[in-house]
């Protein structure tokens, strides 16, 4: 059985005191038990991966094609800001200050 290398930092320094318990079909069952031979991680630790890398997914928004090159071009040569922009950030700038 090969063991991984791979550690979480988080996940290592803090107390591992809560559970989470799951009902999962016997093949879910399977695959996290082969998950954890071929990695040497334990269930908590797949679970935890897997979920940062959900959430790692969701922040990240990854652009392709025509959608990147606007945005680029938006970079580059920004538009003027709008009237409405203009009156936003002053109600803004107002709030916060006073």
């Amino acid at each position: 059985m090969a063991t991984s290398t791979h550690r979480l930092p988080s996940a290592d320094r803090e107390l591992k005191n809560h559970r989470i318990e799951l009902r999962v079909a016997p093949s879910a069952k399977l695959v996290i038990q082969r998950a954890m031979a071929v990695s040497g991680l334990t269930a908590g630790d797949l679970a935890y991966e897997g979920a940062r890398r959900v959430l790692d997914e969701h922040e990240r928004m990854v652009l392709q094609g025509a959608d990147r090159e606007a945005f680029l071009a938006a970079l580059m040569d920004p538009p003027a800001p709008t009237a409405k922009l203009v009156a936003a950030l002053r109600r803004h700038r107002d709030a916060i200050s006073g």
